[in-house]
């Protein structure tokens, strides 16, 4: 089992900043992929920034240029920075990490964090 729990999420005017973290904690494998993803009112939830545990990120067109993750292995902390958001960005923003058995992909989910941008 794997807990995730996220934070940093708030309510900012357009054009502004937030910084969403996710802590990760219990049967974490060497080899994950961790992401984020946001659903919004009446929409599919959509992935916005992945990384695997040793690559690089990657990001959604939506997103790419803005928002920026990262993570600290050494914590188990995915981190996601987001700059010049926009209305449309309001969303309640997901953390989850893939967890690669050697055989079976697993997957855990936060409990969400609530992103508001106002116009």
């Amino acid at each position: 089992q794997v807990q995730l729990a996220e934070s940093g999420g708030g309510l900012v005017q357009a054009g502004g900043s937030l910084r969403l973290s996710c802590a990760a904690s219990g049967s974490i494998f060497s080899l994950n992929a961790m992401g984020w993803y946001r659903q919004a009112p009446g929409k599919q939830r959509e992935l916005v920034a992945q990384i695997s545990s040793g690559g690089s990120p990657t990001y959604a067109d939506f997103v790419r240029g803005r928002f920026t993750t990262a993570r600290d292995n050494a914590k188990n902390t995915l981190y996601l920075q987001m700059n010049s958001l926009k209305p449309e960005d309001t969303a309640v923003y997901y953390c989850a990490i893939h967890n690669y058995d050697g055989t079976y992909v697993r997957t855990y989910w936060g409990q969400g964090t609530q992103v508001t941008v106002s116009s």
